[in-house]
């Protein structure tokens, strides 16, 4: 009687063992598992238990950022509307280089000479590019209908908040960066754009000049004095973060009703109804690994002295 394709059992049947690539075992279907097939079986083993008071403290740089980008927006509408002049855009420029300098100084454990040094000299560069470049961007959009000039700095804005990279995995240290993705490199360059378009409905170059400096200020180095504070005392960034968020709905509350309550939902719905969603859709997460799966190789290296 022939059982090699039955389940009946065999006092000179060999055990079966797993055989790599398929093999064929004499005995035994090549579809054949026996009863410890499953009990390697793991659920959810990679899935990341995670905690609501954590991701709602983790989503506050989000919302932080989010405040920067809408005070940045008042500065401008104030601007154009002519309550802030040239130079009280010049001492605002000043007050911001100064405080950030600050912080990058008081947060940083090692910070050398040489640091400062190139510190003042890409500055200076910066500022002394933009002076140069101040009157053609005075005339650059001067053909185009202020209509058009509106739209698209609204939708660079929205790609400028959609792609940039609130994980700081690009900020490295201060003076040094890693390589930046191409979204992150997409979302700086329509800030700057924006900030261009802005700038160049304005009636002076000296105004222009202040509302550029003032705009790469904040898109270009906040995300970097952020990093500073949050890894130099994350209870310091919360605070800050926080008090920035009081004073934006402030600022958005004298302007305009409606827009203060669009922020303030905004801000409920990144900082309380996200993380609550997330936490709710870990439930669903159902990842089953076992024998099955892609063998992962592991070395013993060891020394053989």
């Amino acid at each position: 009687m022939d059982c090699s394709g039955s389940g009946i059992s065999s006092p000179h049947r060999p055990k079966w063992r797993k055989v790599a690539y398929g093999g064929m075992q004499p005995g035994f279907a090549d579809n054949h598992t026996d009863e410890s097939f499953l009990e390697q079986m793991v659920m959810n083993a990679s899935v990341v238990k995670r905690d609501m008071l954590k991701v709602m403290l983790d989503s506050v740089s989000i919302s932080e950022y989010l405040c920067i980008v809408a005070l940045v927006v008042l500065v401008w509408t104030y601007t154009l509307t002519s309550t802030l002049d040239e130079n009280s855009l010049l001492l605002l420029d000043v007050s911001l280089l100064v405080s950030g300098f600050l912080i990058l100084l008081f947060t940083q454990e090692m910070l050398s000479l040489t640091l400062l040094l190139r510190y003042f000299l890409n500055i200076s560069f910066f500022i002394t590019g933009l002076y140069v470049l101040a009157p053609i961007y005075h005339t650059l959009t001067r053909s185009i209908s202020s209509d058009s000039i509106w739209a698209v700095t609204s939708s660079l804005l929205l790609l400028h908040l959609f792609l940039h990279d609130y994980s700081e995995s690009t900020v490295k240290a201060p003076g040094a960066m890693k390589n930046p993705s191409l979204t992150s490199c997409i979302s700086v360059n329509a800030s700057v754009v924006a900030s261009v378009f802005i700038a160049s409905r304005l009636p002076s170059r000296l105004h222009v000049f202040a509302l550029v400096l003032f705009s790469l200020q904040v898109f270009l180095f906040a995300p970097l004095v952020t990093y500073c504070i949050k890894k130099y005392s994350f209870l310091l960034h919360l605070c800050f973060s926080i008090s920035l968020m009081i004073m934006t709905l402030g600022f958005v509350y004298m302007l305009h009703h409606l827009l203060f309550v669009l922020l303030l939902s905004l801000l409920v719905f990144v900082n309380v109804v996200c993380p609550y969603w997330l936490i709710r859709i870990q439930e669903y997460k159902f990842e089953i690994h076992g024998p099955w799966d892609e063998a992962k190789l592991c070395f013993d290296i060891t020394d053989s002295d």
